[in-house]
């Protein structure tokens, strides 16, 4: 482990995931065996004074701060395993993004502690957390490594390999920006166009054969009541999005029982 990576005092320490009831006191008895130390914190709350559930050890020395990391990351804590990792309190740094991975389709039974040891074999990890609700896992959780290339050797090492029998997707986190810009670019190159305002006696050939001039299309659905009669709108998938774009330019006019206009 190295401590003297970017954005981080080289002696400091984030704990997380406390208990309400640790005290400084409770953390320095178990962590100055690992070396002096300069000072802790708990977090509080200003109005209630209630702990926030973190707290920051900063020691005299770094390989001590780095001997606690190594040595008592996980360790219960009146009943809870604590989460240890270098301090990072630049938020700049934290929301960067840069080095952060995305892992999901988690098994159950792992936890902070096992993700930890799986991917810690790639480099550097500043965070690692595995999220949960009232019930426990959500299925995915996240991996700060130091730098992108571990992120990068985690991903291509990783990814779609069985995790307790579990095929695990990891890929680069993405923040709700970049996932809303990709977004937006794959909409302006949808294949897939809705149509409505036809007939109940229209169906999947009738539909097909209406809009392949448009183009070679994929799948064709009319949407059918339980009697089955349609419900006069349907869906139409093309192969390239140059056909789809023509076809929703389109207005049908298509002879039925009484003639209906189609409006892609």
């Amino acid at each position: 482990m190295n401590a003297s990576g970017p954005g981080y005092p080289l002696a400091s320490l984030y704990v997380g995931d406390l208990h309400p009831d640790v005290t400084e006191a409770m953390l320095y008895e178990k962590f100055s065996p690992a070396g002096p130390i300069m000072s802790i914190r708990v977090c509080r709350d200003v109005a209630t004074r209630r702990s926030l559930g973190y707290a920051y050890i900063n020691f005299q020395q770094p390989a001590d701060a780095e001997r606690a990391l190594d040595t008592m990351n996980f360790e219960v804590i009146k009943g809870r395993p604590i989460r240890i990792m270098w301090s990072q309190r630049d938020p700049g740094l934290r929301k960067s993004g840069v080095g952060n991975v995305f892992i999901k389709n988690l098994d159950d039974s792992i936890d902070n502690k096992a993700l930890y040891d799986t991917f810690s074999a790639f480099g550097n990890i500043l965070s690692c957390k595995v999220v949960c609700d009232e019930n426990g896992s959500r299925g995915y959780g996240f991996v700060h490594f130091e730098t992108h290339e571990a992120a990068t050797r985690a991903i291509e090492t990783m990814n779609g390999m069985l995790l307790n029998d579990r095929k695990v997707f990891v890929g680069h986190f993405k923040s709700r920006k970049e996932r809303e810009a990709e977004f937006g670019a794959r909409a302006m190159e949808f294949t897939n166009v809705y149509i409505k305002n036809f007939g109940d006696d229209m169906d999947d050939d009738r539909l097909r054969e209406i809009f392949s001039k448009f183009g070679k299309t994929l799948s064709v659905k009319v949407m059918m009541d339980n009697t089955g009669r349609s419900k006069g709108f349907g869906f139409v998938n093309f192969e390239k999005h140059e056909e789809a774009q023509k076809a929703r330019g389109s207005s049908l006019h298509i002879c039925c029982l009484s003639p209906q206009i189609v409006t892609c």
